[in-house]
């Protein structure tokens, strides 16, 4: 598969899964746009990308800001072109029983996890459906399929996610642009690290 000629953004793209997502985008031909928070981990992974002969570039975005994912937008058609993918892969976790999550724990889980897939897929989706051609694709988990101990507000959010997906899916279907999950499960990454760790160190478990 090729995916020479067309224009990606990767959310959450500076480390983890989105990383080996804009790695595997790139490897295929695609010029790639990694957003995230962090500035430093942002430009390294750009940097990387670059330096194994890729065309990518970082933009700071917080994805719970709407501001800031419409600046992401903008700066993203300016060095694509076109933006026809779309990886919304940027999240947090928390790990605490259901009476010590916090509202404010809550609230940002759910910002970050369920709004800022919504945000994103409408600053990019209007650009796709006037081109006849996108592809949207959500990184949920299997906590948005199911439930589990102590990641109540992580798996709230990512069962919005699956939700978003299914009606954005449904409101497009026929358009030339496409919107999936991806659900996995634990991965070896940073995130599922440190949740892993709270967990433990809560409970006892290893």
């Amino acid at each position: 598969m090729t995916l020479a000629g067309r224009g990606a953004v990767v959310t959450g793209g500076s480390r983890g899964i989105g990383l080996a997502v804009a790695r595997a985008l790139a490897e295929a031909g695609a010029a790639v746009v990694v957003a995230a928070r962090g500035p430093d981990s942002l430009e390294a992974a750009a940097k990387a990308l670059c330096a194994a002969g890729r065309r990518a570039w970082a933009v700071p975005c917080d994805v719970a800001d709407p501001g800031g994912v419409r600046t992401l937008a903008r700066e993203a058609e300016t060095r694509l072109g076109h933006v026809d993918i779309l990886v919304n892969s940027a999240g947090i976790s928390h790990s605490a029983p259901v009476q010590k999550t916090t509202l404010e724990d809550w609230q940002r889980i759910l910002t970050v996890n369920a709004t800022g897939p919504f945000l994103c897929t409408q600053a990019f989706l209007p650009g796709m459906l006037a081109r006849g051609w996108g592809r949207v694709v959500n990184i949920a988990s299997v906590a948005g399929l199911g439930g589990g101990k102590y990641i109540t507000a992580y798996s709230a959010s990512k069962h919005a996610v699956v939700g978003l997906t299914r009606s954005v899916a449904a409101e497009v279907a026929g358009t030339g642009v496409t919107v999936n999950a991806v659900c996995p499960g634990y991965v070896d990454t940073d995130m599922t690290r440190q949740s892993v760790s709270r967990i433990a160190a809560k409970t006892g478990m290893s």
